[in-house]
């Protein structure tokens, strides 16, 4: 049984409209001074140093501390059009991993153990316990917290270092359970990846002549989950001008994807390449994903070379 992040669909509290003309200078006075003082004050600086960016010749990264010191921020250099979806806490590119039934749940729903590096569903942020950043790359250790009831699971250590390699960002993750229960193996998204909804058309290699440059698959996934099988590793969710962001995870050869259209602003394009395993006692979990910009055609290329430089290190 396959259990994903899923998005919210809250709608924004209303707020009254009905003042007077003549105390509309006064709330403009007011609103400008709250400005000045988000921006001077402690807290405003607070809120500006949650982004941390990472930058080359070719692509720009940002990550926030306030969740989780997850990847948030993606775009080509010299632009603002960031690719990724940070609408909550559940999105982002970032670790989650699922365990078994424990009474918690979701919006009302029955969950399971769920430790996102994020935070929770009612926007409750996981604890970054380390946190360093240069201009080469940028490192955090995380204590996630339970995606439905909001526990901060001090059994789990979440770990991530990301660098740029050329038009690559390169993500190491890490997962560390110290928790004492044995759950059932089960699908883990490895990682999840969150994209702004008019990246809307799924590219990926489902074939079995994987690398020769054959026809490519693409379509645009519905809603709820489906499977699709990822023959070369990677998949890519393209817009109509045919750029878009791909994902690469070396030895993932199957991923669970949506589109998740509500129409309250919390739209997105969802994939996570998937592993299946159990969380266990002295379970100590690494992998390394990889993101780029590009065609579908220019991004396979670009993880081709990533998996022959691969395979040449194994041999």
């Amino acid at each position: 049984m396959r259990h994903v992040i899923s998005p919210l669909s809250g709608t924004a509290s209303d707020r009254n409209a009905g003042s007077p003309t003549h105390c509309l200078r006064g709330c403009l006075i007011s609103f400008v001074a709250a400005l000045w003082f988000l921006a001077t004050s402690d807290f405003g600086q607070a809120q500006v140093r949650e982004w941390t960016y990472l930058e080359n010749e070719s692509i720009k990264l940002g990550v926030l501390r306030s969740h989780g010191g997850a990847l948030a921020y993606l775009s080509t250099r010299g632009s603002d059009a960031n690719v990724l979806n940070h609408y909550d806490h559940g999105r982002l590119v970032q670790q989650s991993y699922y365990g078994d039934e424990d009474g918690s749940k979701w919006a009302e729903k029955p969950w399971r153990y769920n430790p996102v590096q994020g935070g929770d569903y009612r926007g409750k942020a996981a604890e970054v316990i380390d946190f360093q950043a240069s201009d080469k790359e940028i490192y955090s250790k995380t204590i996630p917290r339970h995606w439905a009831n909001g526990a901060l699971l001090e059994e789990c250590i979440m770990e991530q270092t990301i660098d740029l390699i050329g038009p690559l960002v390169r993500i190491r993750y890490s997962f560390e359970y110290k928790g004492e229960k044995v759950h059932a193996a089960r699908h883990q998204e490895t990682p999840a990846v969150f994209v702004n909804p008019k990246y809307s058309r799924l590219f990926f290699y489902a074939g079995k002549e994987a690398w020769t440059n054959a026809n490519l698959t693409n379509h645009i996934p519905g809603w709820p989950n489906e499977s699709v099988q990822l023959s070369e590793s990677w998949a890519a969710y393209v817009n109509e001008e045919g750029d878009g962001v791909g994902i690469y995870v070396p030895g993932c050869t199957e991923a669970t994807c949506y589109r998740y259209l509500g129409g309250s602003g919390s739209d997105c394009s969802y994939i996570a390449p998937l592993r299946t395993f159990s969380l266990h006692p002295g379970l100590r979990f690494t992998y390394t994903a990889y993101l780029a910009l590009g065609s579908p055609e220019a991004l396979r290329k670009r993880f081709q070379e990533l998996e022959r430089s691969r395979q040449s290190d194994d041999n």
